[in-house]
Order: C-alpha cells, then structure tokens, then sequence
C-alpha cells in the first residue's frame, strides 16, 4: 500500500487553507516583510494592496496543493520558467534572499502553531525553499 502524500497527511485543502490564511496575515504584520517593511515594494504591497490578499491566499492555497501532491492544479498568473515558477510573480517585489528566508521562518512558525509534525513542517518547508532562487530573482536587477 502507498504511502499517503504529503497534501494527505497535512490534512488536504480545508488544513492547508487554515494554515495559509494564517502565515498570509503573519507576513503583512511581520516588520521585515510586511508593512514596516525596508523593502518599498513589500510595504507598499502589505499597505496599498490587501485587497489583493484573498486572492493570494487562494493562489498559495492552490500552490500548497499541488506541490504537496494533491488533486488541484497551481497556474501562475504571471507565469514563471517552469509550471511552479514563480520569479515573474515575485520580480517587481525585489525580494532579497535574506526576505526570503523571514517568509519562510514565518512559514515554519505557522505550522508549529497549527502543530504539524516535523517530517510534514520538514517536508513543506523544502518545498518552499527549492523555488528561493525563482523569487530573489528581483532583488539581482536593477530599479
């Protein structure tokens, strides 16, 4: 018998939705990527943009799912070099690798207080990383 995929053993969409809709909210109060952001183009995004944070939600939801092996497809509204990619999405944020990595320790501060265990948290966490290079992409050019 297979073993369940990671989207099975996160709990699938409704868990996988909770957690976002928390790490989502998490990031536009965090001060180094959020609102108080140094980075113009984050702080403008978390302030002049919400509106555009349902949507978002529903796109890192649907991103969520597939990586983890579920039954839903991620399309990229801006779509990137691969069906994942993600560096055109992210290019006009100019986000630096050092950004990047308070998204993703925000990230793991969510699982642990939803208390997914460790080879899941692990397991996403990788996921999130492998695609780094995608969304620095920006920070490496030019205003």
């Amino acid at each position: 018998m297979a073993e369940p995929s990671l989207y099975e053993r996160l709990g699938g969409v409704f868990a996988i939705a909770g957690v976002i809709d928390h790490f989502s909210d998490a990031v536009v109060q965090n001060p180094m990527v959020g609102q108080a952001s140094k980075n113009p183009e984050l702080r403008e995004w978390h302030t002049d943009q919400l509106d555009r944070l349902p949507g978002l939600k529903f796109m890192r939801t649907l991103w969520v799912c597939n990586v983890a092996g579920g039954p839903f497809s991620f399309a990229a509204t801006k779509p990137g070099s691969t069906p994942l990619g993600l560096e055109e999405a992210h290019r006009e944020l100019r986000i630096s690798p050092e950004e990047f990595d308070e998204v993703a320790a925000e990230l793991g501060r969510t699982l642990d207080h939803f208390g997914v265990p460790p080879r899941e948290k692990d397991e996403v966490l990788a996921a999130f990383a492998a695609h780094k290079g995608e969304v620095t992409e920006g920070s490496k050019s030019s205003p």
